[in-house]
């Protein structure tokens, strides 16, 4: 909790009032998955499955949360609740493989270089605003990152947008977790006043910190081999090595447990991360922004690696220079299999739009843009057996939009995760004139409440008595923006 929080706790009740939504503020504590799972018909709708091409006025059927059938002659079953989608778009729910909304407190623990004992699961937060926001532009499922401060930086976890469920809710099931390492400017600290310096300082100081992080763990994880190898034979009285927290998910990164995310913009360091990663026998599952991999596709195909990446952003430091909107594309047609993230709340809201860029900017297909947010995230996040296509069998986390959601004029209709339905907007629209009465009715009980409430000082105060002058309060400096802001670009 923060100290603002502490001091002014009505203040800032005062203050999320006003900021949230009113379509949000009246959301029943009764939770989607409180109710029993329903059959659902999806029909007339076109559907777009990134898997096997486009059904024309197809349907879906939901059951158990999972997509039964798929065709253009699926009949709905008795008691089954029928979503007439005639002339709407159907497609699955996007995947954000860069996010860090839902995240209760700092992103970036940037005090060490090696921050691989803190994690994102411990500080996620399901009343986050941005999770119905983000729901509300077709997002389903989120790669909740650590910051870009540190060289190794936290564990990262994979959530479903379920709004209205407990943090415990969140976690993808069976996601494999992740960790985020970073280069370059961020972890250098370059690009802001270091204050007190800390290691390292340089790109060739990044390399030799991860380099020197790896190089503990193959020493740690063979003790621990040889210990386990000897108490299975039957060896008593063993002594077990010390546990060490920090290196212990570096391990699972050398076992093919935990995903490396790495933060990225120029060829040379994507290389020496591919160089470093080689020396150890582990692999980077995605370089993240990765702007300049255009540069270097071949060798990022060749290693397997997965790039996500921004649309059209460039220019916004010295890094990003080279960065091109042709990126996504020319790197697809390297053989990478590439995603376009967010990085940013707002931005995952349009995401769809982000993707349909690449036709544009490289003459994508319809297909494989809409890949770019959907199955090939999916495929980097190893979830693609679950999620990413409309395919019998996989999760009902599907978007339904009133135009072709690559077009400028779609917009999210509904919104369904494990079949339910998180997300409608006729039903968003129809209660705002509820939730403004209840969100002006709290407004007004709290503005009452602070004039009933007396001064400081006044009931012992004595006639003609002047009050007291009060000392004025120090408001706090507020920390540098870079510090603030390092989980993103």
């Amino acid at each position: 909790m923060t100290a603002a929080r502490l001091v002014r706790p009505r203040l800032l009740i005062c203050i999320a009032l006003l900021a949230v939504p009113a379509s949000i503020l009246g959301r029943v504590t009764k939770s989607p998955a409180a109710e029993p799972t329903p059959v659902i018909l999806i029909q007339n709708a076109t559907i777009l499955t990134a898997s096997h091409g486009t059904v024309e006025r197809g349907s879906i059927l939901i059951k158990d949360g999972k997509i039964a059938e798929v065709g253009a002659s699926v009949k709905a079953p008795k008691g089954a609740q029928v979503i007439d989608a005639a002339g709407q778009f159907v497609m699955p729910g996007i995947i954000d493989c860069h996010s860090h909304i839902a995240v209760d407190g700092s992103v970036n623990e940037g005090s060490i270089s090696v921050s691989s004992i803190v994690n994102i699961a411990d500080v996620l937060n399901p009343d986050d605003v941005d999770i119905y926001r983000d729901l509300a532009g077709g997002v389903t499922v989120a790669n909740v990152l650590h910051g870009s401060a540190n060289a190794i930086g936290g564990q990262t976890i994979v959530i479903k947008l379920r709004w209205g469920l407990p943090a415990s809710k969140l976690p993808f099931e069976g996601a494999l977790p992740g960790i985020k390492f970073a280069l370059g400017e961020n972890p250098k600290r370059s690009n802001f006043s270091r204050g007190t310096p800390r290691y390292p300082a340089t790109r060739m100081g990044v390399e030799e910190t991860i380099r020197g992080a790896f190089t503990e763990a193959r020493d740690y994880k063979a003790t621990w081999d040889l210990y386990n190898k000897r108490t299975a034979a039957g060896e008593k009285n063993l002594i077990s090595p010390r546990r060490d927290l920090r290196l212990d998910p570096l391990v699972e990164v050398l076992e093919g447990k935990r995903y490396v995310h790495s933060h990225c913009y120029r060829e040379d360091e994507i290389l020496m991360l591919l160089r470093v990663a080689k020396e150890f026998g582990f692999k980077v599952r995605t370089f993240q922004h990765v702007l300049e991999g255009y540069k270097v596709a071949d060798e990022i195909a060749a290693a397997g690696a997965g790039a996500s990446t921004f649309s059209d952003w460039w220019a916004y430091k010295v890094e990003a220079y080279d960065a091109i909107p042709y990126n996504a594309a020319l790197m697809t047609r390297r053989g990478v299999v590439v995603s376009v993230n967010s990085d940013d709340a707002e931005e995952a809201t349009h995401l769809n739009q982000e993707a349909a860029k690449s036709m544009k900017f490289g003459g994508l297909s319809h297909d494989e843009a809409l890949k770019l947010v959907t199955l090939n995230p999916a495929m980097q996040l190893g979830i693609d057996k679950q999620v990413g296509s409309i395919d019998a069998g996989k999760a009902a986390d599907l978007v339904i939009y009133n135009h072709d959601p690559l077009s400028a004029y779609a917009v999210v209709q509904k919104t369904l995760i494990d079949g339910r339905v998180y997300f409608d907007r006729q039903r968003d629209i129809a209660d705002r004139p509820v939730h403004e009465r209840e969100k002006k009715a709290l407004l007004d009980k709290q503005k009452k409440a602070a004039e009933k409430k007396p001064e400081s000082g006044d009931a012992t105060k004595k006639p003609g008595e002047k009050k007291p002058e009060e000392k004025k309060e120090e408001k706090p400096k507020p920390p540098q923006s870079a510090l603030v802001l390092g989980g993103g670009r």
